[in-house]
């Protein structure tokens, strides 16, 4: 019974240290250079999965300061690839429009307007894709929403 135990907690675990996407600096995969990782959504400080170390809470389309959930927290609220500041839905305050892979200005689909370019798990300054100009790799999948806590955690936190 002790090793069941045992051999339960240890595939929890792994399973728990699997289900993290990490976010490096530049092009390193190096574990010293994680700037945030995401895990069961929320995103923590570099390797960290201490509750006092999160940076978003992530909740259906929004995204919450550190580990709010208090309607009065919400940083972004994320619609058809529209990142509204707050609980907003107003035109007006769109802070970017996520689109095939660009991140925009406000609503803008201009190519003057790109903020970032993501391709391959990889975030470029502006409309680059030369690997001088990576801003920072992510190691797995995110969604819209992940990934718009982790460019926060980015942006405005690092």
């Amino acid at each position: 019974m002790k090793k069941t135990i045992l051999l339960l907690l240890a595939i929890l675990t792994m399973s728990t240290v699997l289900a993290q996407t990490k976010v490096y600096k530049g092009t390193s995969t190096y574990s010293g250079d994680v700037i945030c990782n995401v895990n069961n959504n929320k995103v923590y400080k570099k390797n960290s999965s201490y509750s006092g170390d999160v940076t978003c809470n992530i909740s259906g389309s929004k995204i919450y300061k550190e580990n709010s959930s208090y309607s009065g927290d919400v940083l972004y609220n994320i619609q058809d690839g529209k990142v509204y500041k707050a609980t907003s839905t107003y035109s007006g305050d769109i802070v970017m429009t996520i689109k095939d892979g660009k991140i925009y200005k406000g609503t803008s689909s201009y190519s003057g307007d790109v903020i970032a370019t993501i391709r391959d798990g990889k975030v470029y300054t502006g409309n680059s894709s030369y690997s001088g100009d990576i801003a920072f790799t992510i190691d797995d999948y995110a969604t819209i929403e992940e990934f718009v806590a982790i460019w926060h955690t980015v942006k405005y936190i690092y």
